[in-house]
């Protein structure tokens, strides 16, 4: 009786739980997320002579939008030629309606808008008076014998200096003695005082004006640079932003502010009471040494890494919090470029809502076919490691955006490809950039002749663009991407310290402003660099973490957290430095001992700065001495409360020695990034090798694989073997991949296996030109395909435009499993139909596609459509001296800075040139 019951108990309980596991949703499949508009790529949008009505704004909005852009960023500069009755004065009411309307228009389109907060770069304009402006250090020195007085006043020598302020004025003496000499000085100049023995040198420091003035300002926005290292001078600045605004929220997403490039700022009125409270010590003793060109003593470089670390506190306080907490107030974000100020870049990314790197130049690549002309680009790589500075700053402070200006000089103008732009884009998103800036596009009035207004500096990313018809290609891409980078959390094992005390504690020089264009003096000959790019090679993902940061972050049970919605860490990493901080130190023994891995490279020797300098050095010194290392074979490890200290010069091998397992795939060739969303992983895989790529890969996550095509936007399920995924990436391809424990079984992924003979498409084209300029080419016959440069009609080497090329072949049987058409050669981007239907665009390297569901047994037609440069049209204007550069300040230069002149180019390929030809896989 008790069986029956229990079992009919049981009946129940399966009955109860299959209505309930109906009733639970349905796993849905692995889907591409929603495009919204930020995940698609925004521009740089200069207001040139910020010359702009609603009208014309309305007609470039509706283009901006449907090419797939999804904001603008608005950065007024100088102005055209002739249209100087059209400007408005920045901030006026009129510039403010034009903003209003501005804001209206694109979020009726699904875009947004963000805002430069002033013109040109960096900050600064007409409400900044002198007293508010860029400051620098200006030292004289004189030199007194026993009993001599100066003769002369203590008044700034340098010309256009009348707001100077004598700060300080310090007497040394023949054996080391320093005399304090400011109070001495009466109002009109003149010391009264004079040495009692010896020789004395007096030095004299003042609070002088750089009187920078504001590059490329727009009208109403000229005037002095910001002293960006006071508070008050910053509150001055922001209140003319706050007055035009009502102090109320205009609708902007986010405020911009382009990289540091505040030139010989060196100083600010506060600094010498601000050293004295941060260092401990008086720096006015201290002036001969701080502005000493010695370039190897010791001593001085201690000092003047603590004049280092006090501009990185002025500048991190006063003006980078201040700008992010005024921003918050009218409900905006901020967006920084970090790079090339005097600070520790990490906290200054970390500071803001939106971190942003920026790329400068052209990086080279291995894909086959990709065009870099030496002539074209310029002698500078973009370094993917300075870019993960910024994208550290977001990922360890658990910020879901980090941005990048792109494509800035990229490629000479009018000569720059889709094809090109990927791979570089490519580059950020693997460095963990997810928000791509166009750098740029300029605004243009409809009533302005080809090829519009165009900025000095970029790639013409706008609808005068002979490419633009086929600007959706690049710009879905990114979209497709950004939308999973976007989505979910970095996921990466290490932490990295910076060592930021020995980038400091250097002699030479006084400020030290990082820049991306300097790289190879402050980051590259370091081991921090060093491992870092090991590391990375190896497979192994991380972010890098400054002093601050350490100071604030916590053991959670699932490693090291740094902010609260950050990914936790498994290990920190410390390169070999010389110089470490004691509290630095003992935040990361505090970390050990709550449950961290740390390790190594080297420990510490020294300590950095001169306050106290035994009695940090006795601190460090007993800090380190707890250390008590056990271990053979290169690693040797120190037991501390509920984690552990490590000691290994090879970091890779304590890493496998601990389990921290690197992703093997890079042994392949492939570049990965990966993120974590949920209970899924995604990675991301890039490959910028010379080979196309066909094998099995082995992940550290695992599950269920889908992939994931954001080229075409194609998913399948993955093919597995012994647990890896099969995965096929041509050279210059990208793929994700989507791992989870629980997900239906998507429809299987289409490899493509067995290629038959290739098709040839060897019969005539017919040739026709649908737009461009300066005037359409005749219909064109070809027996062969070939530049349509080459071809007998004149206009044709000078034409920028569209050109449609329609043919037919025959498909004896279709019975293979798929067709890749193989466009080969094109110059730039084809749009591809085959029998009438639309394959899509194919806009970069390799040029395939695949087409089988559009093929048909017997007769087939194929139309591809082409977009050109701009390039023949731009040099057959100059070679006729038609004028269109027509600009004020710096009108329109080369890659390197000289005066524009396209007359002497080659006419540059145009068209498809191919072979084109379908490949079969059964």
């Amino acid at each position: 009786m008790n069986t029956k019951r229990f079992f009919f108990l049981f009946l129940i309980c399966i009955s109860v739980f299959n209505q309930a596991s109906a009733q639970l949703p349905a796993k849905k499949a692995v889907a591409w997320p929603k495009i919204e508009a930020q995940m698609k790529p925004w521009t740089r949008w200069w207001w040139m002579g910020n010359a702009v009505d609603e009208q014309n704004l309305n007609l470039v909005l509706e283009k901006y939008a449907a090419a797939g852009l999804g904001g603008v960023e608005i950065t007024p500069i100088y102005g055209a030629v002739g249209f100087e009755k059209q400007y408005l004065q920045f901030l006026s009411p009129e510039w403010m309606n034009a903003l209003h309307y501005t804001v209206k228009k694109a979020n009726a389109l699904g875009m947004a808008v963000d805002m430069n907060t002033g013109t040109g770069w960096p900050f600064g304009g007409p409400q900044v008076k002198p007293e508010n402006a860029a400051t620098k250090l200006i030292v004289q020195d004189y030199k007194l014998n026993a009993g001599e007085k100066l003769t002369e006043s203590i008044k700034v020598k340098e010309t256009k200096q009348d707001f100077a302020k004598l700060q300080a004025l310090t007497a040394y003496g023949p054996n080391g003695e320093t005399e304090d000499l400011l109070p001495l000085v009466q109002q009109n100049g003149v010391l009264n005082w004079s040495p009692k023995s010896g020789t004395w040198t007096i030095y004299a420091a003042f609070a002088g004006k750089t009187r920078q003035m504001v590059k490329r300002a727009a009208p109403g926005g000229e005037g002095f640079t910001l002293d960006h290292l006071d508070q008050k001078s910053v509150d001055v600045y922001l209140k003319r932003f706050t007055d035009a605004f009502g102090n109320k929220p205009q609708g902007v997403r986010s405020f911009f502010n382009d990289s540091y490039e505040v030139y010989g700022a060196t100083w600010t009125p506060t600094f010498f009471a601000e050293f004295k409270k941060n260092r401990g010590y008086d720096l006015a003793k201290h002036i001969k040494d701080l502005v000493s060109k010695d370039s190897t003593s010791g001593q001085i470089a201690r000092l003047k890494s603590d004049y280092r670390q006090t501009m990185d506190e002025l500048l991190l306080d006063n003006f980078t919090k201040n700008w992010t907490n005024w921003a918050h107030g009218l409900q905006s974000l901020t967006k920084n470029q970090s790079h090339g100020s005097p600070g520790n870049l990490l906290d200054l990314y970390g500071a803001v809502d939106i971190p942003e790197t920026e790329t400068f130049g052209s990086s080279a690549f291995d894909i086959p076919g990709l065009r870099r002309d030496p002539a074209d680009v310029r002698n500078v790589d973009p370094d993917p490691m300075m870019s993960k500075f910024a994208s550290s700053a977001a990922h360890t402070g658990g910020k879901s955006l980090v941005s990048s200006e792109t494509f800035t000089w990229l490629t000479e103008h009018f000569k720059t490809s889709y094809s090109q732009c990927k791979p570089e884009a490519e580059q950020l998103f693997l460095a963990g950039i997810n928000h791509i800036f166009y750098h740029g596009t300029t605004n243009s009035p409809v009533n302005v002749p080809w090829p519009g207004w165009l900025f000095y500096a970029s790639v013409e990313m706008n609808p005068n663009n002979s490419l633009w018809p086929h600007a959706q290609g690049l710009n879905n891409y990114i979209a497709r991407c950004q939308s999973i980078l976007q989505a979910g959390k970095a996921d990466n094992e290490l932490l990295i310290y910076w060592p930021i005390y020995d980038v400091w504690n250097k002699a030479k020089g006084l400020d030290m402003a990082l820049k991306v264009h300097d790289v190879d003096e402050w980051l590259h000959p370091t081991p921090f660099y060093k491992l870092a790019k090991d590391l990375s090679k190896a497979g192994y993902s991380f972010d890098f973490a400054s002093d601050r940061l350490l100071s604030r972050s916590k053991v959670a049970p699932n490693g090291i957290k740094t902010a609260e919605n950050a990914s936790p860490y498994q290990v920190l990493i410390i390169p070999a430095s010389k110089l470490m901080s004691p509290e630095t130190l003992d935040h990361i023994v505090q970390l050990a001992s709550d449950g961290a891995t740390v390790i190594f490279q080297e420990l510490p020797q020294d300590v950095p700065g001169l306050n106290d300098l035994e009695k940090r050095r006795a601190k460090l010194k007993t800090t380190l001495s707890k250390f008590v290392f056990t271990g053979e074979n290169g690693t040797s490890g120190y037991k501390i409360g509920k984690g552990k200290i490590l000691l290994a010069g090879d970091v890779q091998q304590a890493l496998v020695q601990n389990s921290i397992n690197r992703e093997s795939l890079t042994d392949t060739g492939l570049q990965f990034i990966r993120r974590k969303n949920n209970d899924e992983t995604y990675y991301y895989l890039v490959n910028h090798t010379a080979k196309n790529i066909d094998t099995y890969l082995a992940l550290n996550a695992a599950g269920k694989i889908t992939l994931l095509d954001p080229q075409s936007g194609m998913i399948g399920a993955g093919a597995m073997q012994n647990g890896k995924v099969r995965v096929q990436i041509k050279s210059g391809e990208a793929l994700f991949l989507n791992v989870a424990q629980n997900q239906p079984q998507n429809i299987a992924w289409n490899y493509l296996n067995k290629a038959g003979s290739k098709i040839n498409l060897n019969n005539p084209w017919a040739l026709h030109f649908t737009a461009g300029g300066p005037a359409l080419p005749a219909d064109q016959k070809l027996d062969k395909l070939s530049s349509w440069t080459d071809l007998k009609d004149p206009r044709l080497a000078a034409f920028s435009g569209t050109g449609v090329y329609t043919s037919n072949f025959n498909l004896t049987a279709k019975n293979a499993r798929e067709y890749v058409l193989n466009l080969n050669q094109v110059d730039e981007s084809a749009r591809v139909w085959i029998n009438g239907q639309e394959v899509g665009l194919l806009w970069s390297i390799p040029f395939e596609a695949r087409i089988g569901k559009y093929l048909k047994k017997g007769n087939n037609t194929i139309k591809v459509e082409v977009v050109n440069l701009m390039a023949n049209r731009i040099r057959d204007m100059d070679q006729k001296k038609i004028q269109w550069r027509i600009y004020h300040e710096i009108n329109f230069v080369n890659i390197n800075y000289k005066e524009f002149d396209a007359s002497g180019w080659s006419v540059m390929p145009s068209g498809l040139i191919g072979p084109v030809t379908i490949t079969p896989y059964f």
